[in-house]
């Protein structure tokens, strides 16, 4: 499978990123806010939906390790979760951009069990870049739909 290289500067673009790193998980530790330089960055082992339904009767599921990072981020701020607890893992639901300004608004990376982070930017600027190899992986994240609380409610299961 050929890595994934995309770049997003408008809300269809990121909507795309976010459709990638659906059920990605990342340790607390693996991401960071470089405000000198006006970015956050993070390292995820993302869940590879591009073939998973063509290896759902073998179970043979992949994750792959990509670089995510938004530019042109004035604030971050955080909720849910110890930032300082760095071994903890966070489940990547849906990433979403809020307009308030035009162009400038709020990125929500938005975790399963409601943690939230929240970039404040000028403009809409990121990047996600597969790093490595892949690994397989038995298990197939899910949700439960029914879950009167939305999709933040639901946690996938399985790294």
């Amino acid at each position: 499978m050929d890595a994934l290289n995309l770049l997003a500067l408008d809300e269809e673009d990121l909507q795309i990123i976010s459709a990638h790193l659906q059920d990605a998980v990342l340790r607390v530790g693996d991401m960071t806010y470089l405000a000198g330089e006006k970015r956050f960055a993070a390292v995820v082992n993302r869940f590879n939906w591009e073939n998973a339904e063509t290896r759902r009767r073998s179970r043979r599921y992949e994750r792959r390790r990509s670089g995510l990072h938004f530019d042109r981020v004035f604030a971050v701020t955080t909720k849910g979760f110890d930032r300082r607890a760095e071994s903890d893992v966070l489940e990547l639901l849906a990433i979403r951009f809020v307009l308030e300004d035009a162009p400038a608004g709020e990125i929500e990376l938005n975790f399963a069990g409601g943690a939230t982070i929240r970039l404040k930017v000028e403009c809409i600027e990121a990047a996600l870049n597969d790093l490595g190899a892949v690994w397989e992986t038995r298990t197939l994240p899910e949700h439960d739909l029914d879950d009167e609380a939305g999709p933040e409610g639901g946690r996938p299961q399985g790294q």
